[in-house]
């Protein structure tokens, strides 16, 4: 099975990723953390991270998503990517697995003081997430939309449905 838990910048979906790994104990794969990898890697020289090198994270995260759903291991996989991203990746994914999505929403203007509040408080955000460049993602976000089970999730102050809805949720049968 594979857990698709996406929203804007700033909508909480690490945070929710983490627990519901945790709670059904299954890998997670987080995109950003791909980058980071990447980027500690290769990016030595602080550079901003080219175009090619951005295509060549994104088929990593999907690679790696492919080859655990190969190999029989339920995960959850963590970004912000849009519908237009997962469009190209989804019918390959659903031939080799049960999909649900999950998406964490909550007020734009509370996104955007979350990821301002997270990017305020590590030095090191900047240079590998490339943040100020992604203020355009709060405006025109649009959440994967495909034919699977989908739960929209109010990550505003508490979940809302609760964690343990959330995790039925994930569980459940199609």
């Amino acid at each position: 099975m594979l857990v698709i838990i996406a929203g804007r910048p700033g909508s909480g979906k690490t945070t929710l990723a983490r627990i519901l790994a945790a709670g059904i104990r299954c890998p997670l794969i987080s995109r950003d953390e791909i980058k980071e990898g990447y980027i500690n890697t290769v990016n030595k020289e602080h550079a901003k991270i080219t175009k090619e090198e951005n295509i060549q994270i994104y088929e990593t995260f999907f690679n790696t998503i492919e080859l655990l759903l190969d190999n029989n291991i339920t995960i959850i996989a963590e970004a912000a990517y849009q519908h237009k991203l997962w469009q190209p990746k989804f019918e390959v994914l659903r031939e080799k697995s049960d999909i649900k999505i999950i998406v964490c929403k909550t007020d734009p203007d509370l996104a955007y003081n979350r990821f301002l509040e997270r990017k305020n408080k590590d030095a090191q955000r900047e240079y590998f997430h490339g943040d100020a460049a992604a203020a355009d993602e709060y405006v025109l976000y649009e959440a994967p939309q495909f034919p699977v089970p989908l739960l929209e999730v109010d990550t505003t102050n508490e979940y809302r449905p609760d964690l343990s809805e959330i995790i039925f949720f994930a569980w459940r049968s199609k």
